[in-house]
């Protein structure tokens, strides 16, 4: 089997509940999302799905992962889709770093194995272990009403784990959560994530304001692994980390010298499934626990973050984010869905989805040949 074509296709995905709100004042209500179409000789096709968020999130953004497959498709063509390890040497070959940009095709190669041998990913990634997982709900930067109102509407959708946006005015931020809290249950986790937005002092504050609130995790107060060791070492709030794991040595440094207690695995910002399933594994054998999800999405970025959660020890698997309940735009018929706050696996071969071509328009790029 060889790769004989690939296209990349371009469109927007629109926040549903209208601005999604960070700390440092970044917002976002439309992101441009980049699908990949990788086609072979023996008329199997698989896709993948990237879409950054925004360009001021992490060193990503969606016109860098378009330029990024101009040099990186090419290299493909020729490649045995089956053989992975072929598929990252050409794509370590033709461009260094840019895992992001790299990642749906990887996807679309591990949807293209799953059709080969009739199997699902979440076979291929060792086996379904859950018929179900918690999904969580981020909740846009606010006033503490707000978020509070909103984080009731999603419970009453079923949804029981939150992610709140703070890393503002400490004091302001600790009134946030603290309102959250009092209107959620005992049953419900409540994380408060600062996106790297404080710098040490605030985090100081911010901590010491919030140690005594139960049923809260805290997520990467600080931009630096240095800042957060220090706060890890001044709270008993569990401490997850995000931004700062990209790959299985900045996975280590987060647990042996940042003491997390959970990580945030993103598919597309550590390369795809193949690299995500290397981190999985490692966290599980340390017995870190895991979000699985991805930096933003559709249809495809879900199909691939429910494989991946599906194969992960329950006891180990925190939460994990449906990105495509996030959003207005479907082009696989808004599968896999989510039903009470819970995700399951699309159990047809490889992702499980039929990605509906006519909605997705002309390609922006097609490779070996742009005819278009």
């Amino acid at each position: 089997m060889r790769i004989t074509r690939i296209e990349v296709y371009g469109y927007t995905l629109t926040y549903i509940h209208g601005e999604y709100r960070m700390s440092g004042g970044r917002s976002v209500r439309e992101l441009p999302s980049t699908v990949v179409r990788v086609l072979t000789d023996t008329g199997v096709e698989g896709w993948g799905e990237v879409c950054p968020l925004g360009s001021t999130y992490l060193p990503a953004f969606a016109e860098g992962a378009r330029s990024a497959l101009r040099l990186l498709a090419p290299a493909l063509i020729g490649a045995d889709p089956r053989n992975l390890s072929e598929v990252h040497e050409r794509m370590e070959s033709a461009l260094k770093g840019h895992a992001y940009a790299k990642s749906p095709l990887d996807i679309a190669c591990w949807d293209i194995l799953g059709k080969v041998t009739g199997e699902p990913v979440v076979t291929l990634l060792g086996g379904r272990r859950q018929d179900r997982f918690p999904l969580y709900m981020a909740v846009p930067m606010g006033s503490p009403e707000e978020m509070r109102a909103y984080v009731q509407s999603r419970k009453a959708e079923g949804i029981r784990r939150f992610q709140l946006k703070i890393g503002g005015n400490p004091r302001e931020d600790a009134e946030r959560v603290r309102k959250v809290i009092e209107g959620t249950d005992e049953g419900d986790l409540v994380i408060a994530d600062a996106n790297g937005g404080w710098r040490l002092q605030d985090a100081i504050g911010a901590v010491r304001m919030m140690e005594g609130y139960p049923r809260l995790f805290l997520e990467q107060p600080c931009p630096t692994l240095e800042e957060c060791r220090a706060i890890r070492r001044m709270t008993t709030l569990p401490m997850i980390y995000d931004e700062l794991v990209t790959d299985i040595p900045s996975l280590l440094v987060a647990i042996q010298e940042g003491g997390a207690s959970g990580i945030n695995l993103k598919i597309s910002r550590v390369g795809g499934l193949t690299k995500a399933r290397q981190i999985r594994d490692l966290a599980e054998a340390l017995g870190v626990s895991l979000t699985i999800e991805d930096m933003w999405g559709g249809d495809i970025t879900t199909a691939a973050v429910s494989h991946l959660a599906a194969s992960t020890r329950p006891d180990l698997l925190f939460t994990v984010s449906f990105m495509n309940d996030w959003v207005q735009e479907h082009i696989a018929g808004y599968e896999p869905r989510s039903v009470g706050g819970f995700g399951r696996v699309p159990m047809g071969p490889g992702l499980g989805i039929q990605v509906d071509l006519k909605s997705l328009g002309k390609p922006l790029l097609s490779i070996p040949t742009n005819v278009f």
